[in-house]
């Protein structure tokens, strides 16, 4: 035992004895890892937060389709889905896109009845007057940073209505701690929405909270229910539940993720390869020192074991060094070009605070990669210096 642990020893003194070595072979396992970490913590922080708003969101979503495609709710809907038994609230609610100023920035236009807006809410800075001659809005905090707009900025019209159009004005700016999907929205009333989007007594979809062991019951009934629509036919609706939108989000991400993945085991490849460079196969350095401890009565068991002892080291902190540069990209660098990869339209530095989790897992698994990198690049080489003759391998 005493002498496992020496030459135990003597893998730590190998590792001091070549420095810069040793800080390339990190270097290289580290920019495999960092990214990955930084990756997958920033998946699952996202997915988090599209897992809370489905848990505080409305029990069941109802659209309007026609020839399957889905349409306009006339807002008449809304006394029939109220007179259910079991239904407690039904709002209703216009979501649309748009795009903004000359360089056309994408937004998303939610609008909602008043008395859904938020007031005096800690991630609002301002709020909507109780009157105003003109439309008035909360702006998302990557669109206002894009935009150029304060707290009491005046839009110009940017749209066509049949009721003409209005000046507009930023009465709140969403704060930079606000949730996700706060980034480019517009939030408004439901009337200045519809207007917006020339849709009068129209909307996109009716939230619906039910009663405790209701919705299956009022689902039912809500598909059993047909909205005429004098100018264009009837209209049939489609009910999602809580748990069916839920369903939807791991294939979502679980495709971004695994593209994601999928270009880092070509990563761990070439890291590999890496290795064998840094380890010995080219350097003749290294052929040496193998050579010589052979012909002062070191066995190959022994060479290997030094070996090992000094790829564990050389794993152990480059995947630790890992772990902390992936939280200081996520937490303090806000995830800098690496958030643009996961979320779409979203800035190389994002100016928004970016969700992330480093969970266990993918911690874990960064050091078993990190641990079979550096030594599948490592032991090969060492072997093959070891089984030959030490006059050969100090040539």
């Amino acid at each position: 035992m005493r002498l496992f642990f020496e030459i135990a020893r003597t893998g730590f003194a190998a590792l001091c004895l070549h420095p810069l070595r040793s800080g390339v072979t990190i270097c290289v396992v580290m920019s495999i890892l960092v990214p990955y970490l930084a990756g997958v913590g920033l998946s699952h922080g996202i997915r988090d937060v599209a897992e809370d708003s489905l848990r505080f969101g409305a029990d069941l979503t109802v659209t309007g389709i026609r020839f399957g495609r889905t349409v306009p709710i006339p807002l008449s809907a809304v006394d029939a889905i109220r007179q259910i038994e079991g239904v407690s609230e039904v709002v209703p609610r216009i979501v649309g896109a748009l795009s903004l100023g000359k360089n056309r920035e994408p937004a998303v236009l939610v609008g909602l009845p008043h008395g859904r807006l938020p007031k005096d809410v800690t991630w609002v800075q301002g709020q909507f007057s109780d009157s105003s001659g003109m439309h008035e809005f909360v702006v998302g905090t990557q669109l206002a940073t894009r935009l150029s707009l304060k707290v009491g900025s005046i839009i110009p019209p940017f749209y066509r209505s049949a009721k003409g159009e209005r000046l507009s004005k930023v009465v709140g700016i969403l704060a930079p701690d606000a949730p996700l999907w706060q980034a480019n929205l517009m939030l408004t009333s439901l009337e200045t929405a519809a207007q917006v989007f020339d849709q009068p007594d129209q909307v996109t979809c009716l939230l619906v909270s039910c009663r405790a062991g209701y919705a299956d019951q009022i689902k039912t009934a809500i598909l059993r229910i047909a909205s005429p629509d004098s100018s264009r036919g009837t209209i049939r609706y489609r009910v999602a539940s809580r748990q069916e939108l839920g369903s939807l989000l791991p294939s979502g991400w679980l495709h971004r993720e695994g593209i994601f993945n999928l270009h880092f085991v070509l990563g761990f490849a070439v890291a590999i390869l890496a290795m064998l460079v840094t380890s010995g196969a080219g350097l003749s350095e290294r052929r040496r020192e193998i050579g010589i401890l052979k012909a002062t009565g070191w066995q190959t068991d022994e060479i290997l074991l030094r070996g090992v002892v000094e790829s564990l080291l050389l794993c152990l902190a480059a995947a630790s060094g890992s772990v902390v540069v992936a939280f200081v990209w996520l937490k303090w660098l806000n995830g800098l070009w690496i958030a643009s990869v996961f979320l779409n339209g979203v800035d190389a530095a994002p100016s928004f605070e970016i969700p992330f989790r480093l969970v266990p897992v993918p911690v874990l698994l960064a050091f078993l990669i990190s641990a079979i990198v550096v030594l599948s690049g490592t032991l090969y080489p060492t072997w093959r210096a070891a089984i030959v003759p030490p006059r050969d391998a100090m040539r």
